[in-house]
Protein backbone atom coordinates (compact mmCIF):
# COMPACT_ATOMS: atom_id res chain seq x y z
CA UNK A 1 0.00 0.00 0.00
CA UNK A 2 1.24 3.69 -1.47
CA UNK A 3 1.24 6.07 2.21
CA UNK A 4 1.93 9.84 1.72
CA UNK A 5 0.37 12.60 3.68
CA UNK A 6 -1.67 14.06 0.59
CA UNK A 7 -2.67 12.26 -2.10
CA UNK A 8 -4.06 13.82 -5.21
CA UNK A 9 -6.49 12.66 -7.41
CA UNK A 10 -5.20 14.28 -11.14
CA UNK A 11 -2.11 15.28 -12.56
CA UNK A 12 -2.97 18.53 -13.87
CA UNK A 13 -1.25 21.75 -13.48
CA UNK A 14 -3.46 22.04 -10.67
CA UNK A 15 -2.30 19.02 -9.27
CA UNK A 16 1.01 19.90 -10.13
CA UNK A 17 1.41 23.04 -8.30
CA UNK A 18 -0.04 21.59 -4.69
CA UNK A 19 2.69 19.37 -4.59
CA UNK A 20 4.65 22.28 -4.59
CA UNK A 21 3.01 24.40 -2.01
CA UNK A 22 2.73 21.52 0.29
CA UNK A 23 6.32 20.69 -0.34
CA UNK A 24 6.92 23.82 1.31
CA UNK A 25 4.91 23.03 3.98
CA UNK A 26 7.05 19.68 4.66
CA UNK A 27 4.24 17.35 3.38
CA UNK A 28 4.78 14.22 1.05
CA UNK A 29 2.27 14.03 -1.86
CA UNK A 30 1.10 11.12 -4.76
CA UNK A 31 0.04 11.53 -7.68
CA UNK A 32 -3.30 9.19 -9.52
CA UNK A 33 -3.96 10.17 -12.87
CA UNK A 34 -5.51 7.85 -15.74
CA UNK A 35 -3.65 9.24 -18.11
CA UNK A 36 -0.30 7.66 -18.94
CA UNK A 37 1.85 11.06 -18.38
CA UNK A 38 1.34 13.59 -15.64
CA UNK A 39 0.13 17.41 -17.06
CA UNK A 40 -3.84 16.87 -18.43
CA UNK A 41 -5.04 18.26 -21.00
CA UNK A 42 -2.00 20.31 -21.25
CA UNK A 43 -0.05 17.17 -22.00
CA UNK A 44 -3.11 14.97 -23.65
CA UNK A 45 -4.89 17.66 -25.94
CA UNK A 46 -3.35 20.43 -26.58
CA UNK A 47 0.47 20.48 -25.14
CA UNK A 48 1.59 22.83 -28.53
CA UNK A 49 -1.12 25.49 -27.97
CA UNK A 50 0.35 28.75 -26.01
CA UNK A 51 -1.18 30.17 -23.02
CA UNK A 52 -1.28 33.38 -22.22
CA UNK A 53 -2.98 34.07 -18.81
CA UNK A 54 -0.05 32.64 -16.98
CA UNK A 55 1.71 34.87 -14.57
CA UNK A 56 4.98 36.07 -15.61
CA UNK A 57 4.65 33.92 -18.57
CA UNK A 58 3.61 36.49 -21.62
CA UNK A 59 3.24 33.35 -23.95
CA UNK A 60 3.88 29.57 -22.70
CA UNK A 61 3.07 26.05 -24.53
CA UNK A 62 0.74 24.00 -22.48
CA UNK A 63 3.47 21.34 -22.65
CA UNK A 64 6.29 23.71 -21.54
CA UNK A 65 3.70 24.47 -18.50
CA UNK A 66 3.91 20.90 -17.78
CA UNK A 67 7.46 20.28 -17.78
CA UNK A 68 8.34 23.71 -15.56
CA UNK A 69 5.65 22.38 -13.09
CA UNK A 70 7.75 19.02 -13.53
CA UNK A 71 10.98 20.88 -12.60
CA UNK A 72 9.76 23.20 -9.92
CA UNK A 73 8.09 20.26 -7.59
CA UNK A 74 11.64 17.59 -8.62
CA UNK A 75 12.82 18.62 -5.11
CA UNK A 76 9.60 17.62 -3.39
CA UNK A 77 10.11 13.87 -4.64
CA UNK A 78 6.60 13.34 -5.73
CA UNK A 79 5.21 9.55 -6.58
CA UNK A 80 3.02 8.83 -8.80
CA UNK A 81 0.56 6.21 -10.45
CA UNK A 82 -0.19 6.83 -13.04
CA UNK A 83 -2.49 5.12 -16.38
CA UNK A 84 -4.93 4.06 -13.75
CA UNK A 85 -8.43 5.81 -12.59
CA UNK A 86 -9.30 6.17 -8.99
CA UNK A 87 -11.68 3.86 -8.05
CA UNK A 88 -13.24 4.13 -4.97
CA UNK A 89 -13.00 5.43 -1.51
CA UNK A 90 -12.61 4.31 1.85
CA UNK A 91 -13.30 5.93 4.99
CA UNK A 92 -10.74 5.03 7.94
CA UNK A 93 -12.00 5.14 11.41
CA UNK A 94 -8.90 7.68 11.99
CA UNK A 95 -10.35 9.94 9.71
CA UNK A 96 -7.75 8.62 6.96
CA UNK A 97 -8.71 6.97 3.71
CA UNK A 98 -7.71 4.18 1.29
CA UNK A 99 -8.43 5.09 -2.75
CA UNK A 100 -8.40 2.18 -4.53
CA UNK A 101 -7.61 2.52 -8.38
CA UNK A 102 -8.83 0.43 -11.27
CA UNK A 103 -6.47 -2.15 -11.11
CA UNK A 104 -6.28 -2.47 -7.75
CA UNK A 105 -3.27 -0.44 -6.64
CA UNK A 106 -4.07 0.89 -2.58
CA UNK A 107 -3.31 4.39 -1.54
CA UNK A 108 -3.33 5.57 2.12
CA UNK A 109 -3.97 9.33 3.42
CA UNK A 110 -5.10 11.76 5.97
CA UNK A 111 -5.85 14.02 3.26
CA UNK A 112 -7.50 13.61 -0.37
CA UNK A 113 -7.34 16.31 -3.09
CA UNK A 114 -9.21 16.38 -5.83
CA UNK A 115 -7.67 17.98 -8.97
CA UNK A 116 -8.94 15.96 -11.45
CA UNK A 117 -9.71 19.22 -13.74
CA UNK A 118 -13.59 18.42 -15.68
CA UNK A 119 -12.75 15.37 -14.98
CA UNK A 120 -12.49 12.01 -17.64
CA UNK A 121 -12.71 13.46 -21.15
CA UNK A 122 -14.92 11.81 -24.24
CA UNK A 123 -14.31 12.93 -27.57
CA UNK A 124 -18.05 14.13 -28.72
CA UNK A 125 -18.31 12.70 -32.14
CA UNK A 126 -20.03 13.80 -34.78
CA UNK A 127 -23.40 11.28 -36.40
CA UNK A 128 -21.28 9.74 -39.07
CA UNK A 129 -22.24 5.59 -39.41
CA UNK A 130 -18.68 5.13 -40.90
CA UNK A 131 -16.58 7.10 -38.37
CA UNK A 132 -15.47 4.14 -36.30
CA UNK A 133 -13.99 2.37 -38.87
CA UNK A 134 -11.46 4.86 -39.16
CA UNK A 135 -10.24 6.24 -36.30
CA UNK A 136 -6.39 5.90 -35.71
CA UNK A 137 -6.79 4.99 -39.88
CA UNK A 138 -7.05 8.62 -40.52
CA UNK A 139 -9.68 10.19 -38.19
CA UNK A 140 -8.38 11.23 -34.99
CA UNK A 141 -10.63 13.66 -32.29
CA UNK A 142 -7.38 15.08 -30.68
CA UNK A 143 -4.16 16.36 -31.79
CA UNK A 144 -1.11 15.20 -30.08
CA UNK A 145 1.69 15.87 -32.39
CA UNK A 146 0.78 18.17 -35.25
CA UNK A 147 3.76 16.76 -37.07
CA UNK A 148 2.30 14.05 -38.28
CA UNK A 149 0.33 15.78 -40.41
CA UNK A 150 3.24 17.35 -42.26
CA UNK A 151 2.63 17.60 -45.98
CA UNK A 152 -0.92 15.85 -45.65
CA UNK A 153 -4.19 16.82 -46.94
CA UNK A 154 -6.15 17.92 -43.62
CA UNK A 155 -10.07 18.55 -43.13
CA UNK A 156 -11.05 19.69 -40.03
CA UNK A 157 -14.74 19.72 -38.79
CA UNK A 158 -16.01 22.86 -36.26
CA UNK A 159 -16.56 25.87 -35.33
CA UNK A 160 -14.84 26.76 -32.13
CA UNK A 161 -11.50 27.62 -30.70
CA UNK A 162 -9.79 24.87 -31.25
CA UNK A 163 -11.09 24.17 -34.88
CA UNK A 164 -9.84 27.54 -35.69
CA UNK A 165 -6.65 27.46 -33.81
CA UNK A 166 -5.34 24.05 -35.13
CA UNK A 167 -6.57 25.30 -38.28
CA UNK A 168 -4.54 28.33 -38.02
CA UNK A 169 -1.22 26.05 -36.60
CA UNK A 170 -1.38 23.32 -39.46
CA UNK A 171 -1.93 26.03 -42.36
CA UNK A 172 1.81 26.31 -41.46
CA UNK A 173 2.00 22.79 -41.37
CA UNK A 174 0.02 20.64 -43.97
CA UNK A 175 -0.03 20.85 -47.51
CA UNK A 176 -3.99 21.62 -47.19
CA UNK A 177 -5.94 22.25 -44.89
CA UNK A 178 -9.53 22.76 -44.99
CA UNK A 179 -12.11 23.76 -42.47
CA UNK A 180 -15.60 22.96 -42.98
CA UNK A 181 -18.49 24.55 -40.45
CA UNK A 182 -22.19 23.92 -40.34
CA UNK A 183 -22.64 27.67 -40.25
CA UNK A 184 -21.20 30.88 -41.25
CA UNK A 185 -20.47 32.42 -37.77
CA UNK A 186 -17.59 31.08 -35.41
CA UNK A 187 -18.12 30.49 -31.75
CA UNK A 188 -14.32 31.37 -31.45
CA UNK A 189 -12.99 34.22 -30.53
CA UNK A 190 -12.77 36.73 -33.24
CA UNK A 191 -9.08 37.28 -33.32
CA UNK A 192 -8.95 33.22 -34.49
CA UNK A 193 -12.04 34.06 -36.86
CA UNK A 194 -10.13 37.16 -38.64
CA UNK A 195 -6.92 35.04 -38.29
CA UNK A 196 -8.94 31.93 -40.21
CA UNK A 197 -10.20 34.57 -42.98
CA UNK A 198 -7.18 36.46 -43.94
CA UNK A 199 -5.61 33.25 -44.08
CA UNK A 200 -8.39 31.74 -46.63
CA UNK A 201 -8.14 34.79 -48.57
CA UNK A 202 -4.21 33.66 -49.50
CA UNK A 203 -5.38 30.06 -50.40
CA UNK A 204 -3.76 28.72 -46.77
CA UNK A 205 -6.85 27.72 -45.29
CA UNK A 206 -10.35 25.88 -47.47
CA UNK A 207 -13.01 27.59 -45.40
CA UNK A 208 -16.12 25.89 -46.39
CA UNK A 209 -19.07 27.36 -44.40
CA UNK A 210 -22.84 26.32 -44.37
CA UNK A 211 -21.95 22.59 -44.71
CA UNK A 212 -20.86 19.73 -42.92
CA UNK A 213 -19.15 16.43 -44.00
CA UNK A 214 -21.60 13.63 -43.69
CA UNK A 215 -19.50 10.32 -44.51
CA UNK A 216 -16.42 8.84 -45.01
CA UNK A 217 -14.40 7.14 -47.69
CA UNK A 218 -11.58 4.55 -48.07
CA UNK A 219 -10.64 1.34 -48.76
CA UNK A 220 -8.40 0.34 -45.68
CA UNK A 221 -8.00 3.72 -44.88
CA UNK A 222 -9.46 7.09 -45.27
CA UNK A 223 -9.06 8.80 -48.23
CA UNK A 224 -11.51 11.48 -48.60
CA UNK A 225 -14.57 12.40 -47.31
CA UNK A 226 -18.15 13.51 -48.71
CA UNK A 227 -19.04 17.18 -47.91
CA UNK A 228 -22.84 18.34 -47.67
CA UNK A 229 -23.43 21.45 -48.84
CA UNK A 230 -26.74 23.55 -47.48
CA UNK A 231 -26.75 25.40 -51.00
CA UNK A 232 -28.55 22.90 -52.83
CA UNK A 233 -27.19 24.16 -56.15
CA UNK A 234 -23.84 22.69 -54.75
CA UNK A 235 -25.42 19.68 -52.91
CA UNK A 236 -22.26 17.25 -51.94
CA UNK A 237 -18.67 17.26 -52.76
CA UNK A 238 -16.18 14.30 -52.97
CA UNK A 239 -12.83 15.88 -51.29
CA UNK A 240 -9.63 14.22 -51.10
CA UNK A 241 -7.74 14.29 -47.73
CA UNK A 242 -5.59 12.36 -45.48
CA UNK A 243 -6.85 13.05 -42.01
CA UNK A 244 -10.20 13.85 -41.26
CA UNK A 245 -10.44 15.61 -37.66
CA UNK A 246 -13.64 16.29 -35.72
CA UNK A 247 -13.02 19.15 -33.36
CA UNK A 248 -16.62 19.10 -31.46
CA UNK A 249 -15.49 19.22 -28.09
CA UNK A 250 -15.16 17.23 -25.21
CA UNK A 251 -18.00 15.68 -22.82
CA UNK A 252 -16.43 15.99 -19.30
CA UNK A 253 -17.29 13.35 -16.94
CA UNK A 254 -16.95 13.07 -12.88
CA UNK A 255 -16.74 9.08 -13.70
CA UNK A 256 -16.42 6.97 -10.28
CA UNK A 257 -15.83 9.98 -7.94
CA UNK A 258 -19.23 11.30 -9.24
CA UNK A 259 -20.64 8.32 -6.74
CA UNK A 260 -17.88 8.55 -3.24
CA UNK A 261 -20.74 10.86 -1.63
CA UNK A 262 -19.45 14.50 -2.65
CA UNK A 263 -22.13 17.17 -3.31
CA UNK A 264 -22.29 17.47 -6.86
CA UNK A 265 -23.67 20.66 -8.95
CA UNK A 266 -23.71 20.70 -12.83
CA UNK A 267 -20.92 17.67 -12.99
CA UNK A 268 -18.50 19.64 -10.87
CA UNK A 269 -17.64 19.66 -6.86
CA UNK A 270 -19.10 21.96 -4.18
CA UNK A 271 -16.83 23.30 -1.77
CA UNK A 272 -16.48 25.73 0.51
CA UNK A 273 -14.57 28.32 -1.39
CA UNK A 274 -14.77 30.88 2.05
CA UNK A 275 -12.12 28.93 3.47
CA UNK A 276 -10.43 26.10 2.45
CA UNK A 277 -11.72 24.76 -0.26
CA UNK A 278 -13.04 21.22 1.50
CA UNK A 279 -16.04 19.48 0.12
CA UNK A 280 -18.86 17.77 1.83
CA UNK A 281 -17.01 15.08 3.60
CA UNK A 282 -14.34 16.33 5.99
CA UNK A 283 -10.41 15.65 5.08
CA UNK A 284 -11.46 15.43 0.79
CA UNK A 285 -10.87 18.90 -0.75
CA UNK A 286 -11.26 19.47 -4.97
CA UNK A 287 -9.10 22.06 -6.55
CA UNK A 288 -9.06 23.37 -10.19
CA UNK A 289 -11.44 23.17 -12.73
CA UNK A 290 -13.18 20.12 -10.85
CA UNK A 291 -14.99 21.82 -7.98
CA UNK A 292 -17.83 24.89 -7.98
CA UNK A 293 -19.01 27.55 -5.99
CA UNK A 294 -20.23 31.02 -6.48
CA UNK A 295 -17.64 33.24 -8.41
CA UNK A 296 -15.93 30.42 -9.80
CA UNK A 297 -13.93 30.79 -12.73
CA UNK A 298 -12.32 28.34 -14.53
CA UNK A 299 -9.04 28.73 -15.16
CA UNK A 300 -5.54 27.71 -14.57
CA UNK A 301 -3.92 30.41 -12.08
CA UNK A 302 -6.97 30.09 -10.05
CA UNK A 303 -6.35 26.62 -9.36
CA UNK A 304 -2.97 27.33 -8.24
CA UNK A 305 -4.85 30.04 -5.62
CA UNK A 306 -7.20 27.49 -4.90
CA UNK A 307 -3.86 24.41 -4.32
CA UNK A 308 -2.31 27.02 -2.26
CA UNK A 309 -4.75 27.55 0.28
CA UNK A 310 -5.99 24.15 0.38
CA UNK A 311 -2.60 23.08 1.45
CA UNK A 312 -2.52 25.23 4.48
CA UNK A 313 -5.74 24.05 5.90
CA UNK A 314 -4.70 20.32 4.95
CA UNK A 315 -1.42 21.12 7.31
CA UNK A 316 -3.59 22.12 10.39
CA UNK A 317 -5.34 19.05 9.32
CA UNK A 318 -2.05 16.96 9.58
CA UNK A 319 -0.74 19.01 12.58
CA UNK A 320 -3.36 20.16 14.70
CA UNK A 321 -1.42 20.26 17.17
CA UNK A 322 1.54 22.41 15.44
CA UNK A 323 1.22 26.00 14.67
CA UNK A 324 2.39 27.37 11.36
CA UNK A 325 4.09 30.62 10.88
CA UNK A 326 4.11 31.27 6.89
CA UNK A 327 7.30 32.70 5.61
CA UNK A 328 7.97 33.70 2.13
CA UNK A 329 9.80 31.79 -0.57
CA UNK A 330 12.34 34.94 -0.97
CA UNK A 331 13.27 35.11 2.52
CA UNK A 332 13.27 31.22 3.98
CA UNK A 333 14.24 29.52 0.00
CA UNK A 334 13.17 26.25 -1.05
CA UNK A 335 14.51 22.89 0.62
CA UNK A 336 13.39 19.77 -1.15
CA UNK A 337 13.20 16.41 0.20
CA UNK A 338 16.58 15.35 -2.12
CA UNK A 339 18.55 17.83 0.56
CA UNK A 340 18.38 20.73 -2.48
CA UNK A 341 18.11 24.33 -1.58
CA UNK A 342 17.46 27.67 -3.04
CA UNK A 343 17.97 30.64 -0.81
CA UNK A 344 18.70 34.55 -1.71
CA UNK A 345 22.11 35.56 -1.50
CA UNK A 346 22.50 37.05 1.52
CA UNK A 347 23.87 40.65 1.81
CA UNK A 348 26.88 41.45 3.32
CA UNK A 349 26.90 44.76 5.27
CA UNK A 350 29.79 45.79 6.72
CA UNK A 351 29.86 48.53 9.47
CA UNK A 352 32.22 51.59 9.60
CA UNK A 353 33.92 52.70 12.71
Amino acid sequence: MIKTDILIIGAGPTGLFAVFEAGLLKLKCHLIDALPQPGGQCSEIYPKKPIYDIPGFPEVLAGELVDNLMEQIKPFEPGFTLGERAETIDKQEDGSFIVTTIKGTKHHAPVVVIAGGLGSFEPRKPPIPSIRNYEDKGVAYIIRDPEVYRDKKVVIAGGGDSALDWSIFLADVASEVSLVHRRKDFRGALDSVEKVEDLSKIGKINLITDAEVVDLKGEDELDSVLIRHKDEARGEELKETDHFIPLFGLSPKLGPIGNWGLEIEKNAIKVDNAYDYQTNIPGIYAIGDVNTYKGKLKLILCGFHEAAIMCQSAYQRINPDKKYVMKYTTVSGVSGFDGSKKEAKKEVVKSIN
